[in-house]
């Protein structure tokens, strides 16, 4: 056993990347964040889980914390019993949630105050990969916390990149991801053209899949979507625009205009409006059938 992990967040992705650390070796104790539904595989494989904080935090190696995104941290770093309260002198937080620069900074100050160091980690890549311990990271730390964190997140990861100095972690993330949810918008928006009128949606996809149109997100989004499938790529739309908010404030600070990255977001605040907030991504297409009238996804669809 090299070393113990805390870990906080072990819903779609962070069970894999628990599983992971147990697999390479490293101890692991965690705090159940929101559901005991995947805790079984992890505690037979000898993690141990504790009641507070103070339990995960001591002796540890690091503690990880990935969650939902900035309130869900604060209230893990600030809250009663919070991480910040028990934090000694040397401690190693990583953060590999998707958040808000502005609130990293914060944090990141209050930690370094009592003698903690706290890196920004957010992933890409889906809970697929983190299972197969496949997830890229984009690392913001000083050089020598990098050096602290690499083996670390190399137990979960199959990149792991050091993209500057503290916080331009969270602020690529943030730019990554709005590059992925604007050409997620456009692409049921431009289905839901192609089938109001009569475009055949299979020539659609075999066209643009063979040119430069193509990508991951396009492949994920369709081809999955026109077997039935909605659950190609499995981030919730209510993620997508908790993202796009944030890049949105990120873009008022600097600031940068972001014309693109605001109508995506409203497609996205539209589509959870229609109830769809927690489907997968590909239920926008789902959204521009209710908004258009038009039938993209066959009647077979299902959620997975």
């Amino acid at each position: 056993m090299s070393a113990t992990i805390g870990f906080i967040g072990l819903g779609m992705m962070g069970h894999g990347m628990a599983m992971n650390l147990l697999k390479k070796g490293y101890g692991l104790r965690f705090m159940a964040h929101r559901s005991r539904d995947n805790l079984d595989d992890l505690l037979a494989m000898g993690a141990v889980e504790v009641g507070s904080r103070a339990e995960l935090a001591r002796g540890a190696a690091a503690v990880i914390v990935c969650v939902t995104g900035s309130p869900q941290v604060e209230q893990i770093v600030f809250g009663d019993g919070g991480l910040l309260a028990v934090a000694e002198p040397g401690l190693l937080v990583i953060d590999c949630s998707t958040a808000e620069p502005a609130s990293t900074a914060r944090i990141r100050e209050a930690f370094a105050q009592r003698g903690a160091v706290y890196v920004d980690a957010p992933l890409a890549r889906t809970p697929k990969e983190a299972e197969e311990g496949r997830l890229n990271t984009m690392v913001g730390a000083h050089p020598s916390d990098f050096e602290k964190v690499r083996s670390i997140l190399s137990a979960f990861c199959e990149n792991v990149i050091h993209v500057g100095p503290p916080g331009h972690g969270h602020v690529l993330k943030l730019i990554n991801n709005m590059l992925a949810m604007t050409t997620a918008a456009a692409i049921a928006e431009a289905m839901a053209t192609a089938a109001k009128s009569g475009l055949s949606l299979q020539k659609l996809f075999d066209v643009v899949s063979a040119g430069g149109v193509n990508s991951g997100i396009f492949q994920m989004m369709v081809g999955k979507a026109l077997q039935g499938d909605l659950g190609g790529l499995k981030f919730a739309i209510a993620n997508g625009q908790k993202d796009l908010r944030y890049y949105t404030h990120l873009t008022e600070t600097l600031p940068t205009t972001s014309f693109l990255a605001e109508a995506a977001h409203q497609s996205f605040v539209q589509a959870s409006n229609l109830g769809l907030g927690e489907q997968f991504i590909a239920s926008l297409l789902v959204a521009q059938e209710k908004l258009n009238g038009v039938a993209i996804v066959t009647a077979k669809t299902k959620i997975s």
